[in-house]
């Protein structure tokens, strides 16, 4: 009984608790949602998520109960979770905003999850933001999205209005896609751009560069074009970095998907050869094949075919590896290859890898080299520099193995 009149005793503070993070409406209509936003002039907050979205999950568990966050979106919003999928645990709260759930995904083009929409007191869309963040993060952005000319479709809405300049035209742009509405992105980027006498000043092909994301862009043919010269402004491979990204998202990485065959590499080749030959010619088209085989081996877990290709990339194009790939390869290399020629090979990559820069992983893997070919004191000499220079929460990782290579022996299968 006394731990009953305890129990009780204690439920204000728990209801305390709750209530200092965001307080969300119930048993509301969208209807009735928008009448309290208008009663009460506030904007309308809306939690756009889906019951798989493991970020949705994060904010509803670690931000939005946070103090200091309820503070601030207690006072200017009303707040609502609305549900964009349907699952067989719904209940009838859920069961009712169907329709809605729906009108709005449509209407305001909610693909990514969690996409958070905003809407003035009049009921009218002012803003959207997509995706997750730390808790001053999250009210700054929201701070921001009652400010008009931060708000995403108040922006449209004065371009509609008449709006036009230029400047104000790449504004759009990078707003859109912040806002992941793609359509207009593209749609205003090639606006802006076709508005420009100069294509090949810095600031215009970095913007190129930033709205560059497929074939049918304009930059894609410019870049294709102009390799040296867009280079010589964004730096060296700047241009075939964005192309072989293009092109292999387009025409190679669909021919890995299918599940009844394995990929005609040489097919690929070939027709990825005969529609782009400015890349074949300067090798692109081979240095992106010999990337895209080594990813599908290892994800395959085809250790052989993993390794020969890593050589094979290496040997003719790896004075273009960057200190990531340097490292992944060689990593590869420690754990699938026995064959100390190859270790030896792996060795100087991975040595390559913190040449200009001392990051305690790269340094494990050259480490872990080192030991597997046979040099154990060296190793543990290396070893020992990665766990001291290691952050906190890597430390115990990298000791552990440097405490298995002071015991000797094989630990790496």
């Amino acid at each position: 009984m006394k731990k009953a009149f305890f129990l009780l005793l204690l439920l204000p503070v728990f209801a305390m608790a709750q209530d200092k993070g965001m307080h969300f409406e119930h048993g509301l209509s969208w209807a009735e949602v928008q009448a309290k936003a208008k009663a009460e002039n506030k904007y309308i907050f809306m939690d756009c998520f889906t019951t798989w979205c493991g970020p949705c999950k994060y904010m509803s568990a670690n931000i939005f109960p946070l103090e200091e966050v309820g503070t601030f979106m207690n006072s200017k919003y009303i707040n609502v979770k609305v549900q964009m999928d349907k699952t067989d645990k719904d209940n009838e709260e859920v069961k009712k905003w169907y329709d809605d759930a729906k009108m709005l995904e449509e209407k305001y083009s909610v693909r990514a999850y969690p996409t958070f929409l905003v809407f003035a007191p009049d009921g009218s869309i002012a803003d959207r933001l997509v995706g997750g963040s730390d808790a001053k993060e999250f009210v700054t952005r929201f701070e921001n999205a009652l400010k008009p000319e931060k708000q995403y479709y108040t922006q449209l809405a004065a371009y509609d209005k008449g709006r036009k300049d230029p400047a104000f035209i790449k504004e759009l742009a990078m707003m859109a896609q912040s806002k992941y509405d793609q359509k207009n992105a593209a749609a205003f980027s090639k606006l802006y751009l076709d508005q420009q006498k100069d294509l090949f000043t810095e600031e215009n092909l970095k913007f190129v560069n930033q709205f560059t994301n497929s074939s049918k862009d304009k930059g894609f043919q410019m870049f294709m074009d102009n390799m040296d010269k867009v280079n010589k402004t964004l730096g060296a491979g700047a241009a075939e970095k964005k192309l072989t990204a293009i092109v292999a998202q387009e025409e190679v990485f669909p021919n890995l998907m299918k599940k009844d065959a394995a990929p005609d590499w040489t097919a690929i080749d070939k027709a990825v050869s005969a529609k782009y030959p400015q890349m074949a010619k300067k090798g692109m088209v081979e240095e992106m094949l010999l990337k895209t085989k080594v990813q599908y081996f290892m994800f395959k877990q085809d250790a052989d075919n993993a390794v020969a290709n890593i050589v094979a990339y290496m040997k003719k194009f790896g004075h273009k590896a960057s200190p990531e790939e340097l490292n992944q390869y060689a990593w590869t290399i420690f754990e699938k290859c026995n064959d100390m020629k190859c270790v030896e090979q792996a060795l100087q990559w991975s040595k390559r890898s913190f040449k200009d820069k001392e990051v305690p992983a790269f340094i494990d893997t050259y480490a872990n080299l080192l030991y597997k070919s046979g040099k154990q004191s060296e190793a543990i000499t290396w070893q020992e520099k990665a766990v001291n220079l290691a952050m906190e929460g890597e430390k115990k990782t990298y000791s552990e193995t440097l405490e298995k290579m002071k015991k000797g022996g094989k630990y790496w299968e």
